[in-house]
C-alpha cells in the first residue's frame, strides 16, 4: 500500500496566507487534518485569532499582504516554513478607462508582489524539501467583459510566476491552483444581492450543475502541497468550467 498523500504533512510547518476564509481556511483545516501545525494569516487580527483558536491552529498573524514590511513581521519569527499556502487576494474589478489605476493595481500587488514579499521574507528558512502555492484563477483562461482585464492579467500571471519560480527556487516546488467559480464568502461579496441570480445561471451551464466547495478547492492545495513531482503546473479546479 502506498502511504496518503496528505501523511506527506505530518510535523509539517505549514502557512497560509488568506487562511481565515474560504479556500485558505478550508486548506488550513485539511492540512492540520493531516498532522501539520498550521499558522493562518489573515487581514484582521482579531479574525485571525479567533479563527486559529477555533480551529486548534498553531498560530496566527495579521498582515496587509501589499506591505512588505507586514509581510516580513508576521513571518519574522517562524523559524522553518515547508508549505507556504498564497491565497489571498480581493475581487479587484473595474474598466480601464474608468477605474482608479491604484485600485487596478491591487490585482498585481495582492498576488504577485505579496508572494514576493513572503520570499523574499522567508528567505532560507522556507525548506527546501518544501513547496509554495500560489492562486490563480477561472479568469486567466476566461475573461469576461465586466471590468476583469486586469484581475485576469494578474490571474494569468500567477500561473507563468509558479512556472519561474520553480526554476527559480528548485528543488522548492512551485504550484498554482486554479479555481473555478466556488461557493465562499468572498462571492456573496463581490455578487451581493444578485449572488443567487448568477449562482442560478452558472450552475445551469456547468456540467456538475453546482458550484465548487471551499473543501473541494482546499483539498487540491493539501494535493499539491503533498505530492513531491508535483511542480511548475496549474491544477484546474473547476468542475469542467472551462469547457463551457
Amino acid at each position: 500500500m502506498f502511504p496518503a498523500l496528505s501523511s506527506t504533512l505530518q510535523d509539517r510547518s505549514v502557512v497560509v496566507f488568506g487562511g481565515t476564509l474560504g479556500i485558505g481556511l478550508a486548506a488550513a483545516r485539511q492540512a492540520k487534518a493531516a498532522g501539520a501545525a498550521v499558522i493562518v494569516v489573515g487581514r484582521d487580527a482579531a479574525g485571525a485569532e479567533r479563527v486559529a483558536a477555533e480551529n486548534g491552529f498553531a498560530g496566527w498573524r495579521a498582515a496587509d499582504v501589499t506591505r512588505p514590511d507586514a509581510v516580513a513581521a508576521a513571518l519574522a519569527d517562524i523559524p522553518r516554513v515547508d508549505h507556504l499556502a498564497l491565497l489571498a487576494g480581493t475581487f479587484v474589478a473595474g474598466k480601464i478607462r474608468e477605474a482608479e489605476v491604484d485600485h487596478l493595481k491591487r490585482a498585481f500587488d495582492e498576488r504577485i508582489w505579496a508572494a514576493v514579499h513572503a520570499l523574499r521574507a522567508l528567505g532560507d528558512r522556507l525548506a527546501g524539501d518544501g513547496s509554495v502555492t500560489l492562486i490563480s484563477g477561472a479568469l486567466a483562461d476566461r475573461p469576461s467583459a465586466q471590468g476583469t482585464a486586469v484581475l485576469a492579467a494578474a490571474s494569468a500571471a500567477m500561473e507563468a510566476f509558479a512556472r519561474g519560480l520553480a526554476l527559480e527556487l528548485a528543488p522548492v516546488r512551485v504550484n498554482a491552483l486554479s479555481p473555478g467559480t466556488t461557493d465562499t464568502p468572498l462571492l456573496a461579496r463581490t455578487l451581493g444581492a444578485h449572488r443567487d441570480a448568477y449562482v442560478a445561471g452558472l450552475t445551469e451551464r456547468l456540467p456538475q450543475r453546482r458550484l465548487g466547495t471551499a473543501e473541494e478547492a482546499g483539498a487540491a492545495v493539501v494535493f499539491l502541497m503533498g505530492n513531491g513531482f508535483m511542480n511548475g503546473e496549474t491544477l484546474h479546479i473547476d468542475g469542467g468550467g472551462r469547457l463551457i
